[in-house]
């Protein structure tokens, strides 16, 4: 029994494979069943057995890919957090990397766009994580002036719209400094000034300490659970008061 399991899944990998390079190469209209069958040497029924149809197929493919992609962004985060690289060059190198990633695959982005894919897929909430350890990082140094979550939702949704304007726009008129301006506006929102301009707004100039602060509040093995909870708790309050 565990070969034929192990049979199908070599099967199944095999076809994927097949699949994405066709997808990559030619786009999306190469990926027929009869192609991605002949390709991978296997018959027609098969894919529908093992894919339901030709969109279970495209999904495993869009899977497939995005989760290798998710595994090398996963290790140079944790080689960089090791490391202790500066985490905002970190995410500026990510964010290249990301539209870098979608111009070049626009199939599988415009796949992985789909809200009702991306809640269900393992790669996409696994790419999500890294993101938020590259946050995290980012306000445990002190220079965030919103919280975590804030700043992830803006960075995703910038990053994802940058990509989607610049698919949408023929390559010779697509303009090569979009992607840089965009960080460079999220990143204005997101980050604490080197120096605090005056503002009639009581504690503000506490805000990104308090990000730092509750970064790290998880960490703070002194106090007890529910304490830690409850720090947590009140720098969620100033952070909100203050954004």
């Amino acid at each position: 029994m565990s070969e034929t399991v192990s049979g199908r899944d070599a099967t199944r990998t095999r076809i994927v494979e097949v699949a994405a390079r066709l997808l990559e190469e030619s786009g999306p209209a190469a990926v027929t069943t009869r192609a991605v069958a002949a390709e991978a040497g296997v018959q027609a029924p098969t894919l529908y057995r093992l894919f339901g149809d030709k969109d279970g197929l495209m999904e495993a493919v869009a899977e497939h890919v995005m989760a290798a992609y998710v595994r090398a962004k996963a290790e140079h985060e944790r080689a960089s957090s090791e490391a202790g690289s500066d985490p905002l060059e970190d995410l500026r190198t990510s964010w290249e990397a990301q539209v870098a990633f979608g111009l070049a695959n626009p199939a599988l982005f415009r796949l992985l766009s789909d809200p009702a894919r991306v809640v269900g897929s393992p790669a996409a909430q696994a790419g999500l994580r890294v993101l938020e350890a590259r946050v995290h990082r980012l306000a445990a140094t002190g220079r965030l002036r919103v919280g975590e979550p804030h700043a992830v939702a803006l960075v995703q949704a910038a990053g994802q719209g940058t990509i989607q304007v610049l698919l949408t726009t023929p390559p010779a008129q697509r303009d090569p400094a979009l992607a840089d301006r965009m960080l460079a506006a999220v990143l204005d929102q997101v980050l604490s000034p080197v120096a605090a301009p005056a503002t009639d707004r009581p504690g503000s100039s506490a805000i990104a300490p308090a990000v730092a602060l509750r970064a790290l509040a998880p960490q703070l093995d002194v106090l007890t659970e529910s304490e830690r909870g409850l720090l947590a708790e009140w720098l969620d309050r100033v952070v909100e008061a203050g954004g």
